[in-house]
């Protein structure tokens, strides 16, 4: 009796299941093409919309004409300090000048500070009418027009938002002459505290959760409070600084400690107290990501160590540490790429709106790009979003900065076990 060869159960399934699993492999291929196209354009249109804003034609017109300031034939640009100090004394309030003499003597101001000061003073220049990147390439003849008809005194300039006097000015009322140096400074200043007190933190607990630590109730609590610390909103750590840093802690984070300042008009309101908040806004991250980095260091290297004789420390110090530094600082900028961007735990902690002068010292007053770029995109005047599209590609760039200097150090020190 002869019967029919019998299938076999792999050729069975394939026959039966492959053309579904094809289709279903190129479902998902072009959800995730999708969705990778998608975030290109949202990106795109992002990035078009702070460029468009940064840069274009402006319409400035003036309270005096800067040639009629001229002495002798010379342009008020190229006169030296005394003339400048006198057209200034001869232009303002007696008052105005007492003024500006007591901010700082004109005898130890540059001649370029002093014609700033009579520009700001004397000339005044008002922004009267802006136009987006877009406009300015497309419709230039009907903005000429439009400069012809309604502003004849106008002087039309295609102005980049972005320039030197931009980044290196202290803030001010009039967009002309914003800038965000004491930002930028206040920035610096709260990202450097936020690292000092979050590196050696983070990397402490993630050796001993590592390498230490046993497989216990406590442990596995400690761990799993970490993870959601990680997803809490940023609001929250600024309520957190608030009560801390800014009232509990109040004489350390004002400086009257110290002797710094008045104790009766000590402000828990400082760089100091920015700082520790962030650092507790960044530390699970860090944590989370330094255990990953000595976690992925092979124990082929750790038993080797301690097959020789070297001590669990030494094994650690010497071997796990400096395998696992690549990821701990790629993690660390990465994190501290998100503390440079927070707005919410700053505003709550006491970040001022505006400020006219830079920070000097941790128990400085301070603001930051974002709560400058906030307080600028709340203002109705057109000219206040240029300078905030100016403002976010500083902050884009410092972005960039740190994500290439994480790219830098994981090449850099990256090594290979294979």
């Amino acid at each position: 009796m002869n019967r029919p060869p019998l299938k076999d159960a792999g050729d069975s399934f394939t026959s039966n299941n492959l053309p579904r699993r094809k289709k279903l492999a190129r479902l998902w291929q072009i959800v995730f093409q999708a969705s990778t196209i998608i975030g290109i354009i949202a990106l795109s249109a992002l990035l078009y919309n702070i460029i468009n804003q940064s840069f274009g034609y402006v319409a400035i017109e003036n309270k005096i004409d800067p040639q009629n300031l001229a002495v002798d034939g010379v342009p008020i640009e190229q006169l030296g300090k005394e003339e400048l100090v006198l057209i200034l004394e001869e232009n303002v309030s007696k008052g105005k000048f007492r003024q500006l003499g007591r901010e700082k003597p004109f005898e130890e101001r540059s001649q370029e500070e002093i014609y700033g000061l009579v520009i700001d003073e004397v000339v005044e220049p008002q922004i009267v009418k802006t136009w987006l990147l877009s406009e300015s390439l497309t419709q230039r003849e009907q903005i000429q027009a439009e400069m012809a008809e309604k502003y004849p005194q106008a002087e039309l300039v295609f102005r980049s938002w972005v320039n030197k006097n931009f980044i290196t000015s202290q803030q001010s009322s009039e967009p002309l002459f914003a800038g965000i140096r004491t930002a930028i400074l206040g920035s610096l200043w709260t990202i450097a505290i936020t690292i000092l007190f979050a590196f050696p933190l983070a990397v402490g607990a993630a050796i001993y959760l590592e390498e230490y630590a046993r497989d216990n109730w406590f442990n596995r609590l400690i761990q799993t409070n970490i993870n959601n610390l990680a997803g809490v909103p940023s609001i929250i750590y600024g309520m957190l600084g608030l009560a801390m840093f800014v009232r509990l802690l109040e004489p350390l984070t004002s400086g009257s400690v110290f002797g710094l300042v008045d104790p009766t008009t000590a402000n828990g309101r400082t760089i100091l107290s920015a700082g520790l908040t962030l650092m507790l806004l960044v530390l699970p991250l860090v944590i989370i990501n330094a255990q990953e980095a000595i976690r992925a260091v092979p124990n082929s290297l750790r038993q080797a160590s301690l097959g020789i004789g070297a001590t669990k420390w030494q094994t650690i110090w010497a071997h796990v540490l400096p395998n696992a530094v690549p990821g701990i600082l790629t993690g660390t900028i990465l994190a501290i790429s998100r503390a440079i961007g927070e707005t919410a735990p700053l505003v709550v902690v006491g970040a001022s709106t505006f400020i006219t002068f830079d920070p000097s010292s941790p128990f400085s007053k301070f603001t930051t790009l974002p709560i400058q770029i906030y307080q600028w995109t709340a203002r109705p005047q057109d000219e206040f979003r240029n300078i905030a599209g100016a403002a976010i590609l500083v902050l884009l760039f410092l972005l960039l900065s740190l994500n290439a200097g994480a790219i830098l150090l994981r090449n850099r020190y990256g090594r290979s076990y294979q």
